[in-house]
């Protein structure tokens, strides 16, 4: 049984793994792999920890450009509320180096996750942009430091030199939607269930691509214990690469009934078994994330990742 964010902080020992719940398009494995009993099966008596995201709805938290460590989940998971959390691959690094560097709480990139994201920039039906190069000095409302607006930056890298690529930020995702009929803003990046919810109501897609998770967790969580975590939730990336249908109530109910089940573009979703975070990706990863300015420079692999899982 899900906790609330306020139950668990309040505990003053630990006993289990807590483990975070967010989007389901993050963490869709995760509950699978809870709903099937795969955690179980392996041994592990866990936690689950619902914390607030900006797939839901409900989600009423803004999100800051400047700051990643007072939203729900960091601070969460800054108080001992959770060991581990799966994001974008980018936010789990800036979180990885930035936390060690302010002395906060430890935590290590310990895996490429189970989930690729999709993200879509949207534009209104009627918008007078039809392709990426046009939105040319033009915001586009994103999630600061998060999967949307790393995302955007990889997608339209491609299209404009930097200095013309703008974001903004226009709240959760209806809320967005919501700034971007209203002509507030001309283009949105959504993740799903919300790129289904933009298509039924006729916006247009302008681009899109998956974009990689990977977790992070706390030296709280031994190799061992995050290795049955991984198998529980390769486990639970089988039954999904199968057949996903039975488990899109988790994406219909982030939507507030905007969408029913056979509007959600189950398509897009995307599943592999966790994997080591490898030297290459980090390279890569963080000198990316360094050249754009959303973290700090000086880290190195031997101190952001650990790979204690498959040791």
């Amino acid at each position: 049984m899900a906790t609330t964010v306020q139950d668990t902080i309040k505990k003053s020992t630990k006993k289990r793994p807590q483990v975070a719940i967010m989007n389901a398009v993050h963490d869709l494995p995760v509950l699978v792999a809870r709903d099937l009993g795969f955690f179980k099966d392996e041994g592990l008596d866990i936690e689950f920890v619902t914390t607030p995201g900006m797939a839901q709805v409900t989600s009423s938290h803004v999100a800051k450009f400047d700051s990643v460590f007072e939203r729900p989940l960091d601070s969460t998971y800054n108080e001992g509320g959770i060991d581990t959390f799966r994001m974008c691959e980018w936010g789990i690094m800036k979180r990885s180096v930035e936390a060690d560097v302010q002395g906060l709480r430890k935590r290590k990139i310990v895996a490429l996750g189970a989930s690729m994201s999709s993200f879509a920039v949207v534009v209104r039906p009627d918008s007078p942009y039809f392709e990426p190069e046009m939105l040319k000095n033009k915001a586009i409302a994103v999630t600061p430091n998060n999967g949307s607006h790393f995302t955007t930056l990889k997608i339209m890298e491609g299209f404009l030199a930097m200095e013309h690529i703008k974001t903004t930020n226009a709240g959760n995702m209806q809320k967005r939607i919501q700034a971007l009929k209203d002509g507030e803003v001309e283009a949105v990046s959504l993740m799903e269930p919300w790129i289904s919810v933009a298509m039924k109501m006729g916006l247009r897609i302008l681009a899109e691509s998956h974009s990689t998770r990977s977790e992070a967790a706390s030296d709280d969580l031994d190799g061992p214990t995050l290795k049955k975590m991984f198998r529980a939730q390769a486990r639970a990336v089988e039954v999904l690469n199968r057949d996903v249908k039975p488990f899109v109530h988790y994406f219909i109910a982030e939507t507030g009934g905007l969408l029913k089940p056979d509007e959600l573009h189950t398509w897009r979703l995307l599943h592999d078994a966790p994997r080591p975070y490898t030297r290459e990706r980090f390279d890569d990863t963080y000198n990316w994330t360094v050249k754009w300015g959303r973290v700090v420079p000086g880290a190195t692999y031997e101190n952001t990742v650990d790979n204690r899982a498959w040791e």
